[in-house]
């Protein structure tokens, strides 16, 4: 156990441009390193990548590993988790941490199985425990409900896939320097019995959730799917992006893709307006970060028109169009 060494963060690099969940983890990891007295480290794949790596110093890196190479070009998972477990296994980290993205959640659980440690995903938080150094890995279960804490004692890297905007970007501090490790790919050995084909973007019907800064997001007070029909033309008028809580998603209205809260996505933009959602404890998990929040229901008891920045008593049907109106 003590070969293993230093704190990893893997840097998503997708379509060319590096994923603000890198410099996320950057901050999560600082703390980890920190309290281990250990090197935080950055690691890269990918192809002409290695331009990213000034950012990673900047944002926290005390070194980057990357393996930049053609056929890392577009992502396979095999070819990418066959050649991290041979990074893990040549530098031997001690905690690993990755992105719970769509790309992060295939490669961290291959990852782990190939070089045959544990995984804790979707955590949403994660410490280090001051008597005996393991990462403490913390994630919802049980549909929200429960809060679960998950340790890895016997085997290294402890590995975690964390949650999206469950931390803040790390602090930039310009001119920063590292070291930097460049491991070789080797095309005989990453292989895959699947191939990229093709990339097709899907660009959806508005904004990433993501990058919003504004979000309208409805819940069961909708009623009906046709209610999101509303609340798109809201969203689009402030230039915004649609969400929803579980209960429209539950009942087909929307897709998954769309969940705010502990079983869905974590926002933070400038202004959330829940139209329909009562406001449990699941759903303001993923969205209380956000700067002003709008609540508009028709029951001023709901626990949303509490924490609410301006709670909106009223029917939706009727909010919503005259909120079109003013802004015509």
């Amino acid at each position: 156990m003590n070969d293993w060494k230093n704190v990893w963060i893997l840097a998503e690099v997708n379509h060319g441009k590096l994923s603000a969940t890198a410099l996320e983890l950057l901050h999560a990891g600082r703390q980890l390193a920190d309290a281990l007295g250990e090197k935080l480290c950055a690691v890269m794949l990918g192809y002409q990548v290695e331009k990213f790596i000034p950012e990673l110093f900047e944002y926290g890196a005390d070194t980057v590993y990357v393996c930049d190479d053609a056929h890392l070009q577009n992502y396979v998972d095999d070819v990418y988790a066959k050649t991290l477990a041979a990074m893990v296994r040549e530098y031997k980290p001690n905690k690993f941490l990755l992105p719970a993205t769509n790309m992060g959640r295939s490669l961290s659980a291959k990852t782990a199985v190939f070089v045959g440690t544990g995984l804790t995903a979707d955590a949403t938080d994660v410490k280090i425990n001051a008597e005996d150094g393991q990462l403490h890995a913390t994630r919802p279960t049980f549909g929200g409900n429960l809060m679960a804490t998950i340790t890895c004692k016997n085997t290294r890297p402890e590995m975690c896939s964390l949650r999206p905007m469950a931390y803040e970007k790390a602090a930039r501090v310009s001119g920063r320097r590292g070291e930097v490790v460049n491991f070789p790919f080797q095309a005989d050995k990453y292989t895959s019995l699947a191939k990229f084909v093709e990339f097709i973007k899907n660009d959806g019907d508005g904004l990433d959730l993501s990058e919003a800064e504004v979000i309208v997001a409805g819940g069961r007070g909708l009623g009906k799917a046709d209610g999101f029909t509303l609340l798109k033309k809201l969203a689009q008028r402030l230039g915004g992006a649609v969400a929803a809580s579980r209960a429209p998603v539950d009942s087909g209205w929307i897709d998954y893709r769309y969940q705010i809260g502990l079983t869905g996505r974590t926002v933070k933009p400038k202004v959330y307006i829940a139209c329909g959602i009562s406001g449990q404890i699941q759903h303001m998990a993923g969205m209380s970060g956000a700067d002003v929040i709008v609540a508009i229901n028709k029951d001023p008891q709901a626990p949303i028109m509490k924490v609410a920045n301006y709670a909106v008593e009223g029917d939706l049907y009727e909010v919503i169009p005259a909120m079109l109106e003013a802004l015509h």
